[in-house]
């Protein structure tokens, strides 16, 4: 129930912003959230306490937290990002539809159901409206294993045993290589999964799970090798940084004209993001665990060879990843040339396009799935609404660059993926305003 009025509440709330003015400083990135979510569904593997520090303090792991206290579960916070998970008992299998309905991560709750249970009862995941999010894969993955399904207004899932299997994902899921890794880890016998996603959330996943018992080999691959254990001990994990907000950042700083450096900011995640950035003109420096982005930078898009319009398109990991589709747009907005934007992934990704045009961007829709951007152009303030996460983000730095006054509404969605990010960015010296209506 708090979780539903925070909702209520945050959706009567927008974001004010002057843009035109530089920021500088620096910022620390926030834990990932595509790990903590994961991480926080696997604490239901074990009956020992776990201890997880730099969990971001957002609305999708509030979500999560409350789903896991649904279930019967200790689940609190114990510092400004440290959480403590007891799962000692787990009373029903059954998962609270409203919650669901809140994120997508709820379906990751269905993997350690099943191993600890047994059983799950899920109903269909909520979160961003993107695209067509199929979750046939996971089911696939399950049924590998040795689950039976039932298909209806909720998924019914019953496993008296689990068995490890050869399991080939039809699809590079996130989040379905997450649930049947999770559910591989208490089966009997060996799992070897193949078309396994990678992306360092995953990695962060299999790395948690490890330190708690578990044995998974080839992480890191599209091809994951596990043997089943009796039983998880519990532990302590610290997420690794938000690498999608890193980058966020680096278009921020690159659009604005502004110095900014990003602390805690794991360089080694960024190795497929780069890049792409260098082909819009952004130029980084790397000083140990930190990204810089100098001040002033020209933004020169990068010809391919012959001078042909270059393409950026988005894919599973290590290409170009689907959630920062929206700020390569925003970034291309602002530099010299033209580029296609190709996403891959979600046929919705790019429909908060037309508001970018509204606000004086250079950029042809040419379908769903691409756009043709063509810059730099001059971008005023307007009265906006945020549709995702991601789409949010890059309306705040559009917004940031803008000349004049934005109003974002809409802003529970930005605050699901990014924490405090008003507060954050006042600090770097951003003109931003949380206000009510």
């Amino acid at each position: 129930m708090a979780v539903e009025i925070a909702v209520a509440d945050a959706l009567r709330q927008s974001f004010v912003i002057e843009g035109g003015h530089r920021l500088s400083g620096r910022i620390k990135a926030a834990g990932n959230k595509n790990a903590a979510l994961p991480v926080l569904a696997a604490c239901l593997l074990t009956d020992e306490p776990v201890e997880l520090a730099n969990v971001p303090r957002i609305r999708d792991v509030e979500t999560m937290l409350a789903l896991l206290r649904s279930l019967g579960a200790e689940a609190e916070w114990t510092g400004p990002n440290e959480v403590r998970v007891h799962a000692a008992s787990v009373v029903t299998s059954e998962l609270d539809e409203a919650l669901c309905r809140e994120i997508r991560a709820s379906i990751l709750l269905a993997g350690p159901l099943l191993a600890r249970l047994r059983s799950a009862s899920v109903p269909p995941p909520g979160g961003d409206v993107i695209g067509r999010r199929r979750i046939d894969t996971h089911m696939h993955a399950f049924a590998a294993l040795g689950a039976e399904i039932e298909a209806g207004r909720r998924y019914e899932l019953r496993a008296p045993r689990l068995r490890g299997a050869r399991v080939f994902l039809d699809e590079a899921s996130v989040t379905a290589t997450e649930n049947a890794i999770m559910a591989a880890v208490l089966a009997e016998g060996e799992t070897v999964i193949g078309n396994a996603a990678c992306e360092p959330h995953v990695q962060d996943l299999c790395r948690f799970l490890c330190s708690l018992g578990a044995e998974i080999e080839g992480v890191g691959s599209n091809v994951l090798r596990i043997r089943g254990v009796e039983r998880l001990r519990g532990g302590s994990h610290r997420i690794r940084p938000e690498h999608i907000e890193v980058a966020s950042f680096i278009g921020l700083a690159a659009v604005t004209g502004s110095e900014i450096t990003i602390e805690d900011a794991a360089p080694d995640d960024l190795v497929a993001i780069l890049p792409t950035f260098h082909k819009l003109g952004v130029q980084v420096e790397i000083e140990g665990t930190s990204v810089r982005v100098p001040a002033d930078q020209e933004l020169v898009i990068r010809d391919d060879l012959g001078g042909q319009i270059p393409k950026i398109e988005d894919g599973a990991w290590p290409a170009f990843p689907s959630d920062l589709t929206s700020i390569a747009v925003v970034v291309a907005s602002q530099a010299k040339g033209t580029v296609l934007i190709f996403e891959k992934m979600f046929e919705n990704r790019l429909f908060f396009v037309d508001k970018l045009v509204g606000m004086g961007a250079r950029i042809i829709i040419c379908d769903p799935h691409r756009v043709v951007v063509s810059g730099p152009a001059k971008l005023y303030g307007e009265r906006l609404e945020s549709p995702d996460i991601r789409a949010g983000m890059a309306l705040l730095i559009a917004s940031l660059c803008a000349e004049g006054l934005s109003t974002i509404g809409n802003v529970v969605q930005i605050d699901r993926g990014y924490e405090r990010i008003d507060e954050r960015l006042r600090a770097l010296g951003a003109r931003i305003e949380r206000v009510d209506g």
